[in-house]
């Protein structure tokens, strides 16, 4: 499902929404010297991708000092705010984190903040980050190969009770909407499953994540089976965008804008800009996309046609100011039914 505008003459245009995923918790800072793990990095760069045409920024957060993955939310409060002063872009928070954190650990920011949107994994899953190691020999910090190699033996824990808290902690208590990230065919069935249960009462917006290992590969068929499947079990009541790791990025986002769906790029999912090497910036992958996207005739949308595609409840209700939790904080501003 796309928003439609209409354009100077009298057919309807699709615009695309560009997700940018500034930073993320795979790459590591030895692998590129533009992956932006600093604070101060973090919102240059994604102020930068909402310039360049990003309307949701998908944020993890780094420690300072070294940057590994941080779920602490004075770490994102270190960012957010002067993204927040400097563009209208929906600020979408992880709940992924790391797989190495706890559930309490990777909502603990979401809670806090009480964002528009977050990320979902819609299962537990084997991510393997593990055969990364084996491509560096001189590591910037110690904990880089370490976290990478514990990931042979480490599961991501999404279960059905975890899914459900998620949702009504963040979804019923704070307002928030999701972007249900599916890296399998069954993450959709688990969705459904979720639908129907009255949990899920908006069209959803899927993420199919296509090419981490452990989840469905980095096959345009695969992509072709992803999408089929969703409609099979949502027919026209969803929405969709595509996310493709490492090489596969452009060509599957394309693919994925073709048939009608949205598009994410950025240094958490492949650290490249094409054949020129590693990408500069987030904004570069941004700016490559759009062009892309403008020479199929498709329009990219703007933070306010993803506000009312989504129905989300707006960045005036976005909590960044220090204080409790933002959740408990809306929770009890609502009146009792």
């Amino acid at each position: 499902m796309s928003v439609q505008i209409k354009d100077a003459g009298t057919r309807s245009a699709p615009r695309v929404v560009i997700t940018c995923a500034v930073t993320g918790s795979i790459h590591t800072p030895t692998m590129s010297p533009h992956l932006p793990w600093r604070p101060e990095d973090i919102a240059a760069q994604a102020i930068e991708a909402a310039e360049a045409g990003a309307a949701i920024l998908h944020l993890h957060a780094r420690d300072p000092k070294d940057g590994r993955p941080s779920p602490d939310p004075e770490v994102f409060l270190q960012f957010l705010p002067r993204i927040a002063a400097a563009t209208d872009a929906v600020l979408n928070i992880s709940t992924g984190g790391s797989s190495l954190m706890t559930l309490e650990q990777r909502l603990e920011a979401a809670l806090r903040i009480a964002p528009e949107m977050c990320s979902l994994n819609m299962g537990s899953m084997n991510f393997g980050l593990h055969p990364l190691a084996d491509r560096y020999q001189d590591w910037q910090f110690a904990w880089e190969p370490q976290l990478l190699e514990a990931t042979r033996s480490s599961i991501f824990q999404n279960t059905f009770a975890d899914i459900e808290a998620i949702l009504r902690r963040l979804g019923e208590g704070c307002g928030t909407r999701f972007e249900f990230e599916c890296y399998d065919v069954g993450h959709l069935y688990t969705l459904a499953h979720f639908r129907d249960r009255g949990l899920i009462p908006h069209p959803p917006f899927i993420q199919f994540v296509l090419g981490v290992l452990g989840g469905i590969g980095g096959d345009a068929s695969h992509l072709f089976h992803m999408k089929q499947t969703a409609d099979r079990l949502f027919g026209t009541d969803y929405i969709f965008s595509v996310l493709g790791a490492g090489r596969r990025q452009m060509p599957l986002i394309t693919i994925g804008a073709a048939l009608g769906g949205h598009v994410r790029v950025g240094l958490e999912d492949n650290l490249y800009d094409g054949r020129q090497g590693l990408a500069p910036s987030n904004a570069a992958q941004v700016r490559r996309i759009r062009t892309i996207l403008e020479a199929l005739s498709l329009e990219v949308a703007t933070p306010a046609d993803v506000r009312a595609m989504l129905g989300l409840k707006g960045a005036d209700r976005v909590d960044l100011a220090p204080g409790p939790d933002a959740c408990l904080t809306q929770a009890a501003q609502r009146p009792v039914r």
